[in-house]
C-alpha cells in the first residue's frame, strides 16, 4: 500500500508538533514528524527501542547523552536504547524529519532530567 502524509494516521504532540505514522508495527515504527520553530520534545530515553532521527528539511538540534548534534537536510543520528536524548528546533523555520524505531516505542519511554549545557559536536 502506498503511504504518505496525506493518508497516514496523524497526531499532534507537544503543544503544536505533528506526527504521521508511516509504519506502525510492534517490531518497527516509522514516523514523519514536523516541529515548528522554537519547539522541543521532552528529554527521555527508551529501555528497548533503538532510534534513527533523519532530517528531511530544515535544521534540528539533537542532544544525545550530553552531546549536541546539529542535523541539516539528509543528515541523521542513531540513538541506542538506554541513552537520554532530546530533539529541538531552535531555528526560525519548520523542521521535518523521520524517526525510525526498532521496536516501536509505545510504553517504552522514560523521562530523563534536563541538561544544563550539552557539549556541541
Amino acid at each position: 500500500m502506498k503511504i504518505s502524509k496525506a493518508n497516514a494516521p496523524h497526531y499532534i504532540w507537544g503543544d503544536r508538533c505533528d506526527g504521521w505514522h508511516l509504519v506502525q508495527q510492534p517490531e518497527l515504527s516509522v514516523i514523519h514528524e514536523r516541529m515548528p520553530p522554537h519547539t522541543a520534545e521532552v528529554r527521555h530515553y527508551h529501555h528497548q527501542a533503538r532510534q534513527l532521527f533523519f532530517v528531511l528539511t530544515g535544521t534540528a538540534e539533537l542532544e544525545v547523552d550530553g552531546e549536541l548534534h546539529t542535523l541539516g537536510p539528509q543528515e541523521g543520528c542513531e540513538v541506542p536504547p538506554g541513552v537520554p536524548h532530546q530533539m529541538k528546533n531552535v531555528s526560525s523555520g519548520d523542521v521535518e524529519f523521520l524517526v525510525v524505531s526498532h521496536p516501536q516505542t509505545r510504553g517504552d519511554r522514560v523521562e530523563a532530567p534536563p541538561l544544563a549545557e550539552p557539549k556541541k559536536d
